[in-house]
């Protein structure tokens, strides 16, 4: 088993294959967290928890000066009971308090890990693969139940965590903060890395030391955001990309969410990670319970490297699911940026011609092909053909694209509706909106209110009926505005606080029906980009649009930000026109193809314009993807540059899991003259095998990771580098 119980000791131990994470009951009646080491045969103690009388750290009993609460490395913080730090759990009990008392009631010890009721989480394939614990603290006065859940991976090093809380009294209560992850650390010689931007320019590194207090990444806008990212890594002491000791936290939710920092007064920082309490609350009656998302945690202890590569084999193959999970993913053009609204079948099905030619394999039709769209004020809601673009409806050109050698798919916004529409005509009552207030729009659409059964059933069967009736095999599922006016009309006002969260629940339910009656179609989420690029909905979709931004220079940050947790197999990374219609900038088509073949290939470009030289450059390119994609699907990505430290130059390879085959990728953004002569050294090679570079020569493997690839001098600006390894024996 992972999980061990000294009953002596009263002492849990939790072991992944690298790491041993401990939970101490004290008193016997609070779970402590006893560390969370590299792997450890046992602990006997030689590392303590200490306790003294520490000044206005107030004691549960008065008899023992020395115990608080306080001053406890806690698995689960209460408020209200001596613990003033920022807490896990928060109520509003029968008699109007928020004073809990959470102590230990039972626990039991699982194979296997438990699905999550209406949310996405990782999964395992047998029992083999995880064990679970689940620890059960009762707060004797209201009867509130709270599980800890721990799954530990036995051949992976990853812990996952999620709360349970059960309404064991005989009266409501009233759920105000529930965290699905708390972790107090002795120390705070850490420095914090979040993932923060913008629309377009979505998870950019940024790191900084901890200090005293809270410092904390949010989403208040509905879904995970552009703005903030569901992620935190802890980097101790010197920690880098190929050394020391790095903690990572990762949040299985598309809503509005809070990792935090919080450290005490003793220098001790608190980590916490569930959904956004700014905006939430939750009524629970006798009996009832809430289930909270799940958290992933992993330690490396080889730097961050190691910790990403981790998460990538995780969501990989178990939070992704389905038949695309491990195939290769077809080059695709979309016409957006080529045609925008204004097309029509003849458009349309001239682009199919061009992109057949040159080998792409999927033709996705995006904004623009429903009710009376031509523009973005109108139909966000009605999903049947254009008369004007497609007067024999979507079949006939679906057909038209499949005759000429390509699949095709189509763009959708299933949780929007336009004013302009009829299906905001006939049911208005059906947006989120505050009974009073003139809704407030974004992109001059309103939101649908997921949380209701109603609106959900319609959304299903609508888009049930389109897919069932046409010969579809993609799906690109847009969002193009956060949430604001967030109310239901179908909950009391006590329980509108809860809309946001039952939102998101709505929008899982619809995601599960949709995607399990069609599990062949490739679905690929949205939103403006990357605005809800986030494990949650991985768990439905195996692929996001990475950004709007096109762009291949503003995409090595983007790109490389995203891949510090997600693996290249799940990025949707296209090449575009050149001036960038976000940017601006020209750049060679070059180093356009090779960043976007750092993702799942395509193009948003209109073919029809380009010249002879630079259609043969895309035939190449797409034939050359073709040959590598294996490596996108199954390979190990490596880091050769750290981004956080330096943006002028980006590096990275991956390597097939066999280690015979590497592609390294090098992209000079700036430069300056007489810069210093440069070499690449490579991760992940096999020491003894020998290498060919681009079709030449017979390299080491001790020597490419060694002394490296030497680079050619000069390096141009916005100038990339390919080096395609190949083991000779």
């Amino acid at each position: 088993m992972s999980i061990e119980f000294r009953e002596a000791d009263r002492l849990f131990h939790l072991k992944t294959p690298a790491s041993s994470y401990f939970i101490e009951l004290i008193r016997d009646k609070y779970p402590a967290h006893g560390g969370w080491f590299g792997s450890l045969r046992e602990r006997k103690g030689s590392r303590e928890i200490l306790r003294r009388d520490r000044s206005f750290s107030p004691n549960p009993t008065a008899e023992d000066r020395s115990f608080s609460l306080d001053s406890l490395p806690l698995e689960y913080s209460a408020w209200g009971r001596t613990d003033l730090r920022s807490p896990a759990l928060q109520a509003v009990g029968p008699d109007g308090s928020m004073s809990l008392d959470l102590e230990y009631r039972e626990h039991r010890i699982l194979a296997g890990k438990p699905a999550l009721t209406g949310l996405p989480s990782v999964y395992v394939e047998d029992d083999t693969e995880a064990d679970t614990l689940v620890l059960t603290l009762e707060d004797p006065l209201t009867g509130l139940l709270c599980d800890l859940v721990y799954t530990v991976f036995t051949r992976r090093d990853v812990i996952t965590r999620t709360v349970k809380i059960r309404n064991g009294g005989g009266e409501r209560i009233v759920l105000q903060r529930v965290m699905s992850l708390c972790l107090d650390l002795e120390h705070s010689d850490f420095t914090l890395m979040q993932l923060s931007g913008a629309h377009n320019r979505e998870r950019h590194i940024h790191t900084r030391a901890l200090y005293p207090g809270m410092q904390s990444v949010e989403s208040r806008r509905g879904t995970s955001s552009h703005q903030q990212h569901p992620f935190l890594a802890l980097l101790e002491g010197d920690a880098g990309e190929d050394h020391g000791t790095v903690l990572g936290f990762s949040f299985v939710y598309s809503g509005n969410f809070l990792a935090a920092v919080d450290v005490d007064q003793f220098d001790s920082p608190r980590v916490l990670m569930g959904i956004n309490p700014f905006d939430f609350s939750w009524t629970l009656g006798p009996g009832e319970e809430f289930q909270a998302p799940e958290a992933v945690m992993v330690r490396s202890g080889e730097g961050l490297g190691a910790l990403s590569r981790t998460f990538h084999d995780l969501y990989r193959s178990r939070l992704c699911r389905g038949y695309h999970r491990d195939r290769e993913r077809p080059v695709l053009i979309n016409n957006w940026e080529a045609t925008y609204f204004d097309f029509d079948s003849e458009t349309i099905l001239n682009l199919a011609d061009e992109a057949s030619r040159l080998g792409i394999e999927l033709f996705v039709l995006d904004d623009g092909w429903f009710g009376e769209r031509d523009n973005d004020l109108t139909s966000l809601g009605d999903w049947f053909p254009h008369a004007g673009k497609l007067p024999g409806g979507i079949r006939p050109l679906a057909e038209g694209v499949i005759s000429r050698g390509m699949s095709f798919g189509i763009w959708v916004e299933p949780e929007m509706v336009s004013e302009k529409s009829r299906l905001y005509e006939a049911h208005p009552d059906w947006c989120l909106r505050v009974e009073g207030r003139h809704p407030s729009t974004g992109r001059s659409q309103l939101v649908l209110d997921y949380s209701r059964e109603d609106v959900r059933d319609h959304m299903v069967e609508t888009l049930c009926g389109i897919l069932g009736g046409n010969p579809i095999s993609y799906v690109k599922w847009d969002m193009n505005r956060h949430l604001t006016d967030v109310g239901s009309r179908l909950l009391p006002a006590e329980r509108q606080r809860e809309t946001s969260h039952r939102y998101v629940l709505g929008l899982y339910d619809v995601l599960e029906r949709v995607t399990a009656a069609f599990p062949e179609v490739l679905f690929e989420s949205c939103s403006g980009g990357g605005g809800r690029f986030d494990p949650g909905m991985l768990y439905y979709m195996p692929q996001t649009w990475t950004s709007d931004n096109t762009d291949a220079i503003s995409r090595l940050a983007i790109q490389a930000g995203t891949a510090l947790v997600y693996p290249p197999l799940t990025m949707g990374a296209h090449v575009s026109a050149v001036p960038n219609h976000q940017t601006g900038r020209t750049v060679s088509l070059k180093t356009r193809g090779a960043v976007a073949m750092g993702g799942n290939f395509g193009y948003e470009l209109n073919l029809l314009e380009l010249s002879r030289e630079e259609k043969g450059e895309i035939k190449e390119q797409v034939e050359l993807f073709k040959r590598r994609r294996h490596l996108i699907v199954k390979g190990s990505y490596y880091r050769l540059l750290e981004p956080w430290k330096r943006t002028d130059r980006y590096a990275w390879m991956t390597v097939s899991p066999d280690k015979r085959e590497a592609l390294v990728l090098f992209v000079s953004v700036h430069t300056e003259s007489n810069h210093p002569y440069l070499s690449l050294r490579c991760k992940g090679l096999d020491w003894d095998r020998h290498y060919s570079i681009n079709g030449k020569g017979a390299y080491g493997g001790d020597e490419l990771m060694e002394a490296g690839i030497r680079l050619p001098y000069p390096l141009l600006e916005a100038e990339a580098h390919e080096y395609h390894l190949l083991a000779l024996d």
